[in-house]
């Protein structure tokens, strides 16, 4: 384990609970803003991540990784997944010192997908069609009234790759692995823990309890003067009433705001299963 003080005293230990789809319910510029704030208040003497997710946009994980190495840069940070750390979810656990979690916790799912919804044949049972004028051969490359064309697809699958290769790096990186070792588990699968401890994925099977005990340990904080402070995002009215999000529909989490994205396309460092309602904690 690394040693960043040399002496023991009190201090706290930051907690950011990453529960639930990245780019919904966790909002990148929100949640970089509190790894911002981990980063430069000294009162803090390491960060405990809470994973409960199974991933989200891959831009959103990738801006959030970035936020929390700066976090890493300086001061102990420990990932601990709870029973779900997927696609993104894991992404962001590769930005900590230790990774976390019980025997039977899920993680992995080391890969990327790419999502839109190709509405041609309903549209046309509806008597719909679409007018496109453009400029420049591909600009309406991901239309969802039609069907990509087999140079799009080619295109597509050069820039799914690219962004696939980024993930493989940044696991190899965080989890001091050779990337040809990190392309045999990044087929997308999800391992327990125990099996991901033995391919270098985690690091310790211990529960919440003792992950906050090993952030402190890591910070050279007294093992009977650390304290947890939760950092959360500020919530609306609404929020605190309902106990969910403003932007989260009751039920499956592909409805309203999620289906709005959805219908937009985009790459995801996320787990399929998610589709049909993620996990939140």
């Amino acid at each position: 384990m690394p040693r960043f003080f040399r002496f023991r005293r009190a201090g706290s230990v930051a907690v950011i609970e990453i529960h639930g789809a990245i780019g919904t319910r966790i909002r990148e510029s929100v949640y970089s803003r509190l790894f911002a704030d981990v980063a430069a208040n000294k009162r803090y003497r390491a960060l405990l991540l809470d994973i409960q997710s199974p991933g989200g946009s891959a831009a959103g994980s990738e801006l959030l990784y970035h936020s929390l190495r700066k976090v890493a840069a300086q001061k102990p940070v420990v990932a601990h997944i709870r029973s779900l750390g997927a696609s993104g979810g894991y992404y962001l656990a590769c930005a900590a010192h230790r990774v976390t979690a019980l025997p039977t916790t899920m993680v992995g799912s080391i890969g990327v997908i790419h999502l839109r919804p190709v509405l041609e044949q309903l549209l046309g049972r509806a008597g719909i069609e679409f007018a496109v004028v453009k400029g420049g051969r591909l600009k309406d490359m991901g239309g969802f009234w039609r069907g990509p064309t087999e140079e799009e697809s080619e295109n597509l699958q050069a820039i799914i790759s690219e962004v696939y290769d980024n993930f493989v790096a940044v696991v190899a990186s965080g989890r001091s692995m050779e990337q040809d070792q990190v392309r045999e588990l990044a087929t997308g699968e999800l391992f327990t823990a125990r099996r991901g401890k033995e391919l270098g994925l985690v690091d310790d099977l211990v529960d919440f309890e003792e992950s906050l005990e090993m952030a402190g340990q890591l910070a050279g904080i007294d093992r009977n003067k650390a304290r947890p402070k939760w950092l959360r995002p500020h919530r609306s009215m609404s929020e605190r009433l309902t106990g969910r999000p403003a932007s989260q529909a009751a039920g499956l989490s592909l409805l309203g705001p999620d289906l709005q994205r959805l219908m937009a396309g985009g790459l995801y460092y996320l787990d399929p299963s998610a589709l049909l309602g993620s996990p939140e904690g």
